[in-house]
């Protein structure tokens, strides 16, 4: 069982070794949330996210014997490295499934602790699948991402340094992917300050512990989709279910446009990279429902990918109207550019691209036989209305793409 006892446990195991991520107070999210609110940033943590604190803690029982078979665990990413640190700190030999999916970052930094790393299926429960048979083949220990009370203890710890750190904590805001981290958490602080709320938080494309919750036992999804890879978990684990239904107050689901949003803000006010799972609990915080109160949102990790934090940008700006693109029909005469160029120059935006195409009616002599395309940074929506008035009282006709 989760008792007092096995937090204390996990935690004597994982003083010394890992970090305690300072909580981080938030200017920017207590002001847009009406709250007190401080993030607890695992994506500072040691293999970039809370998952070594399981991973860790759950080796560090192994047998000597059951070590020499060599770990085998299914990850979308942070379990994968957390295993990885944690085979190399007690010298084991680990196989790591991950689905075909898993950002390049995480395939690297796992591959990177001396484990094999195979790459099987589209999401996290193809590979656990993999993994599982894979361990009854060749007698590996399967070591599960959350589905496993020694897991869900070193999980817990969190609750822990929350609240030596923030005595008046009121509400943990809390990821879930299939459940070992609330468990884990909810049920510490429960025990440490009964009268806490615990509110969970889901990916509204994979809010499989949600619907388990409502229909009162652990219920599979027929699929799962969303960009916040680390929770996008079909079914919820058996053995930590009945804990995240004693203990948790709320489920929260977010959708995939949200994390968009809650990435650009985290980058722009903390100037932290936070990965999409992580960013569940941020997201949440406008969905809350209250007022005044102490909050601390677990930030579960920051690894990722340049590419998706690229995309994350690109979209995020567009999303706010700070990067748009529309094209505009004109006459082939020269002059036309630096005219347009002008009007944008003047109401202080910025290009980023232009297309010119010469060829888009077989008549250039007429006053619409050129079109350019261009891609403008702006300050916002007004910003953005204010450039497209502009270019129509020049007797343009722009047309956003």
């Amino acid at each position: 069982m989760l008792t007092l006892e096995k937090f204390q446990s996990a935690e004597s195991v994982l003083r010394g070794v890992i970090l305690d991520t300072n909580l981080v107070y938030s200017p920017f999210f207590s002001k847009q949330s009406g709250n007190s609110v401080w993030f607890k940033p695992e994506n500072m943590q040691l293999t970039g996210a809370y998952k070594i604190r399981g991973a860790l803690y759950k080796v560090s029982l192994l047998s000597a014997q059951q070590r020499d078979r060599g770990l085998i665990a299914a990850s979308a990413g942070n379990h994968a490295q957390g295993i990885g640190y944690a085979a190399q700190y007690f010298n084991a030999n680990a196989t790591i499934v991950m689905p075909e999916t898993t950002p390049l970052v995480k395939v690297n930094n796992t591959k990177a602790y001396g484990v094999k790393v195979v790459l099987e299926g589209g999401i996290y429960d193809d590979s656990h699948a993999y993994a599982v048979k894979l361990a009854e083949e060749q007698g590996f220990e399967f070591v599960h991402p959350f589905n496993d009370l020694d897991i869900a203890a070193g999980q817990g710890t969190l609750a822990f340094e929350i609240l030596r750190a923030l005595p008046d904590t009121e509400i943990i805001l809390v990821p879930i992917g299939g459940g070992g981290l609330a468990a884990g958490i909810a049920t510490l602080a429960k025990i440490l300050k009964p009268d806490i709320r615990i509110v969970g938080v889901e990916p509204a494309g994979a809010a499989s512990t949600k619907i388990s919750l409502r229909v009162g036992q652990v219920t599979s999804l027929q699929k799962v989709e969303t960009i916040a890879d680390g929770a996008a978990v079909r079914t919820p684990g058996d053995i930590v279910f009945p804990y995240v239904q004693k203990y948790v107050d709320d489920i929260i689901t977010i959708e995939d446009s949200k994390l968009v949003d809650t990435f650009l803000d985290m980058m722009e006010s903390h100037k932290m990279v936070v990965e999409n799972a992580g960013l569940l609990s941020a997201a949440a915080l406008k969905f809350l429902g209250a007022q005044g109160k102490n909050v601390v949102a677990l930030l579960s990790g920051g690894n990722m990918d340049v590419i998706t934090i690229a995309s994350l940008v690109q979209h995020g700006l567009r999303r706010r109207g700070r990067i748009f693109t529309f094209r505009v029909r004109l006459p082939d005469r020269p002059g036309e550019l630096h005219r347009i160029s002008g009007i944008i120059a003047r109401e202080r935006a910025n290009i980023i691209e232009l297309q010119h195409n010469q060829f888009v009616d077989i008549n250039r002599t007429s006053d619409q036989g050129t079109e350019i395309s261009i891609t403008l940074e702006a300050f916002g929506y007004d910003h953005r209305s204010a450039i497209l008035m502009a270019l129509s009282q020049e007797g343009y006709s722009p047309e956003q793409d």
